[in-house]
């Protein structure tokens, strides 16, 4: 008996634990019988999937496509199913979705009382952290990436770019002057990243091109909105992205210096998901409604 959705499931399952006996125990299987049913996947296919080793498992580029493909075809026949049963076509299931905290707090949550009263069945599982997560192991729907992409088989949608300015409150300006050139950053308290792909340096312009320079401050933070919230207390400066402080630069809370030395300082912001044009119902509704409103937000920053 053909049973491929079965074994989509079980191989599924093991990307997801990241091993045959995890997934054994979780499909209540033995190890060897998950072992046989990935064999005979790879063994139809006449391709590898899953690279082994004694440490750990990992996807080759035939396994990265089939869990993509798998997952949303899954996806699509339990939508199906639970259309028919509640008797609607009305999008239902869960979003799982990944944001940076400042993007998350100031551009997504507002949006979302907007989505539930046209999609009221949509469940949004919102995780924020400034860290790159794998939509693949931690089973994430889409994610909105500040910043460049790294080569990825995962569907990208570009929604706009994001200006960077150097900020301050004015108390701190007060008790330690306003910086005028570049030189003076080393005389301030410039807040940074903690994270790993961040690098205690600014993107500055000098002489008509962009060069990196060294920053130092007393807070290393994993987030942009700690970042923030030390600016508003007048702890120092802070480079941000347009889109988190826009709200405190109209209000005078916090000030731009050095607005020169970070022209043409932008990063892309996308949506990644997967999938690609076989989406499920409920993740189509969330991208189609959010990605026009994130893209007019953002084009208000320039």
């Amino acid at each position: 008996m053909d049973n491929r959705v079965g074994e989509m499931q079980v191989f599924l399952r093991v990307v997801e634990s990241g091993s045959f006996s995890a997934a054994a125990r979780q499909m209540q299987m033995t190890p060897s019988t998950v072992s046989k049913l990935i064999g005979r996947i790879e063994a139809r296919l006449g391709v590898r999937l899953l690279e082994r080793s004694t440490r750990r498992l990992s996807l080759t580029a035939e396994g990265r496509a089939y869990y993509e493909r798998s997952q949303a075809l899954l996806a699509n026949l339990e939508e199906i199913e639970r259309d028919l049963t509640q008797g609607s076509a009305s999008p239902h299931g869960t979003v799982r979705v990944s944001a940076s905290v400042g993007f998350g707090i100031v551009v997504l949550e507002p949006l979302l009382p907007a989505f539930w009263a046209e999609y009221p069945n949509v469940v949004i599982d919102l995780s924020l952290s400034d860290e790159i997560v794998d939509l693949y192991l931690d089973r994430t729907d889409v994610a909105f990436r500040v910043g460049t992409l790294a080569n990825s088989s995962l569907t990208a949608r570009k929604l706009g770019t994001a200006p960077r300015k150097i900020i301050a409150s004015p108390a701190y300006l007060e008790r330690h002057g306003v910086p005028r050139t570049i030189e003076d950053l080393a005389h301030h308290n410039c807040i940074g990243f903690n994270f790993r792909r961040s690098a205690p340096v600014w993107p500055l312009r000098e002489g008509g091109r962009m060069v990196e320079r060294s920053v130092a401050g007393t807070l290393l933070a994993n987030n942009g909105e700690t970042v923030r919230r030390m600016v508003l207390a007048g702890v120092g400066l802070g480079r941000m992205g347009e889109f988190h402080v826009r709200e405190d630069l109209k209000s005078g809370a916090v000030v731009e210096v050095l607005a020169d030395a970070v022209a043409g300082d932008t990063e892309d912001i996308h949506a990644l998901f997967l999938g690609g044009d076989r989406l499920p119902h409920r993740l189509r509704a969330f991208l189609d409604f959010m990605t026009p409103r994130l893209r007019a937000f953002l084009a208000e920053g320039h």
